[in-house]
């Protein structure tokens, strides 16, 4: 008995159906009003790089250095002491625990002031013993935090200590080099540790974190100043950075890489009056996000220097703040918005009352606030300090020129592929769905750039043509394995050749996607963005476009009657 299969709906089929909510959601992210970028490119959130619209780019050297180094607590406090105490000290005992802390107990007969103790050795944990004209002082902390306040006292600059597996490394975010990091552990009885071939263990450069910070500062920075959501600033390696200011002439762009954002503190008087009590300048340094364990809460660590620990005592005791704290919050501003306000601990107005505090903690509800609230602290303050190695201007003149010309030459092509499939086949049929196919692929192509705020650069266009020609290629083989000789098979060969025809797409796409997988990872923003593009290509067509193509073409060949739909019981 032979009994006619029915013809399923076009709208019907699930890879039809994928393929269009795909261009709906990449027409809404290229024409959407609510857009990522600045609102000067026009109708669409498309941002063109630099290399089209004309621009600056600039390169900044991270000046910093990784190392692991090794110094007795004793040796430490008698380096950093010598001028803080001129007639001398003398170390009474000193001891490092096997969980690693550890404490130094000396006496002087110079005057001590405790709170400064505590600032240079960033720990509370000091006691002073008066008795006569001889003060007994107790430090204690940590062999890693006698370390990192040693490198932080010599550089004057933020030493971060990251564990790792072998031991402990320490990030200077400074500009040194190896020779003067010898120099100051071997002034502390210390040295440079070495590994088993002799070498020490030194290279410059930053930790990645550091890197990212870097990055989500200046991004929340430069941002700023252009008014714009997100910068193509780009890490290459672990000492440099890129910085794209697509329409921003050289002047202006060094301007905003030189000029830190306005970050103030502020503290609150009557009602929502408030005076100015420190700028950016006076925060000293900004740790990194801690949790208290007792509360669950989160917190960002700060340092003030000493002309902003005295100002902000000084505000405190005169707006009142240190007598009813809850009544005079302290608020940060970053160029005139406020980003965090609180009122101060009753410890911290207690102890206002008597002598200045350098070293802060700004409580936060959850991580990601406190991680944003860490940006801002450093707005004013990169993590490391930079330099402008390299700087340039790009005419826009011929990225605008390229840009026209590919267009051409894009719709040239596809001109030129109608033919040739058309002279081929002599169906119509055909050639409508294919060129279709591919101008689908060229729009879910850009929506996703849109999406994941990747640039329309030179680059990203070569990476565009690139994915046209193979979706092309792609395309000519199913359309030759379903329609031979301007013939097409029974259904049952019709699916044997199709899945032939997808284990030929599926091996060039993985090959391609191999290809170009090493140049995401490479690190330079324009092989960069050309790889992303092209890999992020490859996975639309294969698993979007091709299959549509493929139901769209055996659509249309059941509709002219030209594959056997019929089944036999």
């Amino acid at each position: 008995m032979m009994e006619e299969k029915k013809e399923k709906p076009l709208y019907k089929d699930y890879k039809v159906v994928v393929l269009m909510l795909a261009l709906l959601i990449a027409a809404a992210a290229i024409f959407s009003p609510i857009g990522y970028f600045s609102e000067e490119e026009g109708i669409t959130n498309i941002h063109y790089g630099l290399d089209i619209k004309g621009g600056s780019t600039i390169y900044l050297k991270l000046n910093g250095a990784v190392a692991q180094v090794d110094a007795a607590p004793r040796d430490i406090v008698k380096s950093m002491t010598t001028a803080e105490y001129p007639s001398g000290i003398e170390i009474v005992s000193s001891s490092v625990l096997d969980n690693g802390s550890a404490y130094v107990t000396f006496r002087t007969t110079d005057p001590v002031n405790q709170t400064r103790l505590e600032y240079m050795f960033d720990t509370s944990d000091v006691y002073v013993r008066t008795s006569g004209n001889v003060s007994e002082i107790n430090v204690s902390t940590s062999k890693i935090g006698f370390i990192k306040s040693y490198l932080t006292h010599v550089y004057n600059a933020e030493v971060v200590p990251y564990a790792i597996a072998n031991g402990v490394e320490y990030e200077i975010r400074t500009a040194t080099t190896e020779e003067q990091l010898s120099g100051y552990m071997q002034a502390a009885n210390g040295s440079v540790l070495k590994n088993s071939s002799g070498d020490l263990l030194y290279r410059d450069g930053t930790t990645k974190e550091t890197m990212q910070t870097t990055i989500e500062v200046l991004n929340s920075k430069l941002g700023n100043g252009l008014g714009v959501k997100d910068l193509p600033i780009r890490a290459i390696g672990d000492e440099y950075i890129q910085i794209d200011f697509a329409g921003v002439d050289l002047a202006d762009a060094r301007k905003l890489v030189e000029t830190p954002g306005k970050f103030e503190i502020r503290i609150q008087t009557t009602g929502n009056e408030t005076v100015h009590v420190l700028y950016g300048n006076s925060i000293e340094s900004v740790g990194v996000v801690g949790q208290d364990p007792s509360t669950g809460s989160y917190y960002v660590p700060f340092k003030l220097n000493e002309e902003g620990a005295r100002a902000l005592q000084q505000a405190a005791i005169s707006t009142g703040a240190t007598t009813n704290p809850m009544a005079h919050n302290l608020m940060m501003m970053l160029d005139d918005e406020v980003v965090y306000s609180a009122p101060l601990s009753q410890s911290a107005a207690n102890q206002l009352n008597t002598y200045p505090i350098y070293s802060w903690q700004a409580g936060t509800s959850s991580q990601e606030e406190a991680k944003e609230l860490q940006i801002h602290l450093r707005a004013g303050a990169l993590p490391v300090n930079v330099e402008i190695v390299n700087a340039g201007q790009v005419d826009a003149t011929l990225g605008q020129g390229f840009l026209r010309g590919a267009i051409l030459a894009g719709i040239i092509a596809l001109i030129a592929v109608a033919l040739v499939i058309y002279n081929r086949y002599k169906k119509p049929e055909i050639v409508i769905p294919m060129i279709a196919t591919s101008l689908s692929e060229v729009v879910m192509l850009i929506g996703f750039s849109v999406l994941i705020m990747q640039d329309l650069d030179l680059a990203a266009i070569a990476g565009i043509i690139a994915v046209i020609g193979t979706g092309i290629d792609h395309l000519v083989i199913i359309t030759e394995e379903v329609v031979h000789e301007g013939k097409s098979p029974s259904d049952k060969v019709y699916s044997a050749r199709i899945g032939k025809a997808f284990m030929i797409i599926f091996g060039a796409a993985a090959t391609t996607i191999i290809a170009m997988t090493p140049l995401f990872f490479l690190g330079f923003s324009t092989l960069k963005g050309f790889a992303i593009v092209t890999i992020a290509g490859v996975f639309i067509g294969v698993l979007i476009a091709r299959p549509a193509y493929a139901a769209v073409l055996r659509y249309i060949l059941t509709r002219r009657g030209m594959i056997d739909e019929k089944i036999t019981e």
